[in-house]
């Protein structure tokens, strides 16, 4: 597994589409993008960062947010997410991630991802079916 370095940058970007509207995945009732979309590229621009890092025994996984949604987005244009790789404690790992639209910032928060042993955090699930 790389090192992982403070200051490192991913982006994701999504175009609004009547399919990750508020109306569309019931966060809300209007045709803007929705908060779960952006969450969701905040996510991926996180992961944008540390994927290229990991071996293939390692991934991942998302263990909290916290996020504001400022400003709507209206179908038909791009938003990119920006992260920001802060911290680093461990297996935790912390970003400060921005959203934008070509009108400005739209969206902001911290994310955190744990690394974790891919077949290992699959068996403690599959271990739950046997309980």
């Amino acid at each position: 597994m790389k090192e992982f370095r403070i200051g490192a940058v991913g982006e994701a970007t999504d175009t609004v589409l009547h399919t990750n509207t508020a109306a569309a995945m019931g966060s809300g009732s209007l045709e803007v993008y929705a908060t779960p979309a952006m969450l969701a590229l905040m996510e991926k621009a996180a992961c944008n960062i540390v994927d290229s890092c990991l071996d293939e025994e390692t991934t991942s996984v998302g263990i909290s947010v916290n996020l504001s949604h400022d400003a709507a987005t209206a179908v038909g244009k791009t938003v990119t997410a920006k992260a920001v790789l802060v911290g680093v404690d461990g297996r935790k790992l912390t970003f400060k991630i921005t959203v934008s639209d070509n009108y400005g910032t739209i969206g902001q928060g911290t994310h955190e991802r744990f690394l974790v042993n891919k077949a290992k955090f699959l068996g403690k699930l599959a271990a739950k079916d046997k309980k």
